[in-house]
Protein backbone atom coordinates (compact mmCIF):
# COMPACT_ATOMS: atom_id res chain seq x y z
CA UNK A 1 0.00 0.00 0.00
CA UNK A 2 1.86 3.53 -1.30
CA UNK A 3 1.64 6.44 1.33
CA UNK A 4 -0.50 8.91 0.68
CA UNK A 5 0.75 12.25 1.16
CA UNK A 6 -1.07 15.56 1.86
CA UNK A 7 1.25 18.61 -0.43
CA UNK A 8 0.47 22.40 -0.64
CA UNK A 9 2.55 23.63 -3.31
CA UNK A 10 3.34 27.13 -3.45
CA UNK A 11 2.31 28.67 -6.56
CA UNK A 12 1.23 32.36 -8.31
CA UNK A 13 -1.01 32.43 -10.48
CA UNK A 14 1.63 34.11 -13.10
CA UNK A 15 3.89 30.76 -12.96
CA UNK A 16 0.57 28.35 -13.79
CA UNK A 17 3.07 26.23 -16.07
CA UNK A 18 5.74 25.45 -13.37
CA UNK A 19 2.96 24.75 -10.76
CA UNK A 20 1.24 22.42 -13.48
CA UNK A 21 5.01 20.33 -13.98
CA UNK A 22 5.15 20.03 -10.28
CA UNK A 23 1.50 18.60 -10.29
CA UNK A 24 2.14 16.29 -13.45
CA UNK A 25 5.13 14.55 -11.35
CA UNK A 26 3.28 13.79 -8.56
CA UNK A 27 0.42 12.70 -10.88
CA UNK A 28 3.22 10.44 -12.66
CA UNK A 29 4.60 8.95 -9.51
CA UNK A 30 1.51 8.36 -8.26
CA UNK A 31 0.20 6.21 -11.54
CA UNK A 32 3.33 4.40 -11.05
CA UNK A 33 2.10 3.41 -7.88
CA UNK A 34 5.29 5.33 -6.16
CA UNK A 35 2.51 7.20 -3.73
CA UNK A 36 -0.48 8.94 -3.09
CA UNK A 37 -0.95 12.51 -2.75
CA UNK A 38 -3.86 15.07 -2.40
CA UNK A 39 -3.11 18.71 -3.86
CA UNK A 40 -4.06 21.05 -1.55
CA UNK A 41 -3.22 24.05 -3.62
CA UNK A 42 -5.66 26.36 -5.58
CA UNK A 43 -4.34 26.90 -8.33
CA UNK A 44 -6.69 29.66 -9.46
CA UNK A 45 -7.01 33.21 -8.47
CA UNK A 46 -10.65 33.78 -7.10
CA UNK A 47 -11.95 37.19 -8.91
CA UNK A 48 -13.41 38.18 -5.58
CA UNK A 49 -10.49 38.01 -3.87
CA UNK A 50 -8.28 41.34 -4.33
CA UNK A 51 -5.02 41.02 -2.36
CA UNK A 52 -4.68 44.26 -2.99
CA UNK A 53 -6.94 45.20 -0.11
CA UNK A 54 -6.75 45.01 3.69
CA UNK A 55 -9.84 42.66 3.20
CA UNK A 56 -8.49 40.85 0.37
CA UNK A 57 -5.65 40.21 1.79
CA UNK A 58 -6.89 38.70 5.05
CA UNK A 59 -9.49 36.72 3.30
CA UNK A 60 -6.43 35.28 1.10
CA UNK A 61 -4.35 34.80 4.22
CA UNK A 62 -7.23 32.73 6.13
CA UNK A 63 -7.17 30.63 3.02
CA UNK A 64 -3.70 29.99 2.79
CA UNK A 65 -3.39 28.92 6.47
CA UNK A 66 -6.45 26.75 6.06
CA UNK A 67 -4.86 25.02 2.91
CA UNK A 68 -1.45 24.44 4.66
CA UNK A 69 -2.73 23.37 8.19
CA UNK A 70 -3.52 19.72 7.07
CA UNK A 71 -0.73 18.70 4.68
CA UNK A 72 2.37 17.21 5.90
CA UNK A 73 4.49 18.54 3.00
CA UNK A 74 4.71 22.17 1.35
CA UNK A 75 6.74 22.57 -1.88
CA UNK A 76 8.05 25.89 -2.69
CA UNK A 77 8.72 27.13 -6.43
CA UNK A 78 11.89 29.11 -5.27
CA UNK A 79 11.82 30.65 -9.38
CA UNK A 80 8.98 32.68 -7.80
CA UNK A 81 9.97 34.35 -5.05
CA UNK A 82 11.76 37.68 -6.19
CA UNK A 83 7.94 38.60 -7.72
CA UNK A 84 5.55 37.34 -5.24
CA UNK A 85 7.94 37.41 -1.86
CA UNK A 86 5.69 38.62 0.38
CA UNK A 87 2.73 35.80 -0.15
CA UNK A 88 5.66 33.08 -0.32
CA UNK A 89 7.01 34.06 2.69
CA UNK A 90 3.83 34.34 4.21
CA UNK A 91 3.60 30.72 3.18
CA UNK A 92 6.88 29.48 4.62
CA UNK A 93 6.26 31.33 7.79
CA UNK A 94 2.50 29.58 7.85
CA UNK A 95 4.44 25.85 7.03
CA UNK A 96 6.96 26.46 9.76
CA UNK A 97 4.68 27.67 12.47
CA UNK A 98 2.86 24.26 11.80
CA UNK A 99 5.85 23.01 11.65
CA UNK A 100 5.25 21.15 7.85
CA UNK A 101 7.86 19.20 5.87
CA UNK A 102 9.47 21.78 3.54
CA UNK A 103 10.50 20.98 -0.08
CA UNK A 104 12.43 23.93 -1.86
CA UNK A 105 11.95 23.38 -5.47
CA UNK A 106 15.32 25.33 -7.71
CA UNK A 107 14.15 26.94 -10.88
CA UNK A 108 15.74 24.99 -13.66
CA UNK A 109 18.53 26.63 -14.89
CA UNK A 110 18.81 28.85 -11.74
CA UNK A 111 21.69 28.22 -8.76
CA UNK A 112 20.67 31.16 -6.65
CA UNK A 113 17.84 30.28 -4.45
CA UNK A 114 16.33 33.29 -2.12
CA UNK A 115 17.82 32.62 1.71
CA UNK A 116 14.28 32.89 3.36
CA UNK A 117 13.87 29.55 1.09
CA UNK A 118 17.30 27.90 1.98
CA UNK A 119 16.79 28.28 5.30
CA UNK A 120 13.76 27.36 5.91
CA UNK A 121 13.30 24.09 3.94
CA UNK A 122 14.29 20.86 4.72
CA UNK A 123 15.49 19.79 1.80
CA UNK A 124 16.46 21.84 -1.38
CA UNK A 125 16.08 19.81 -4.98
CA UNK A 126 16.85 20.59 -8.74
CA UNK A 127 14.16 21.10 -10.84
CA UNK A 128 13.16 17.42 -12.38
CA UNK A 129 10.92 14.75 -11.13
CA UNK A 130 13.02 12.18 -9.79
CA UNK A 131 14.57 15.09 -7.16
CA UNK A 132 11.26 16.51 -6.14
CA UNK A 133 9.35 12.82 -6.42
CA UNK A 134 12.46 11.49 -4.02
CA UNK A 135 12.41 14.39 -1.63
CA UNK A 136 8.10 13.30 -1.02
CA UNK A 137 8.79 10.20 -0.47
CA UNK A 138 11.91 10.74 2.30
CA UNK A 139 9.60 12.54 4.16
Amino acid sequence: MANTYNIFISHAWKYTEHYNKIVQWLNEAQSDGEFNWKNYSVPQHDPLINPNTTVGKKKLKEMIDGQIRPVSIVIILSGMYAAHSEWIDYEIDTAVSYNKYIIGVKPWGQERVPIKVQNNANIMVGWNKSSVVNAVKAK
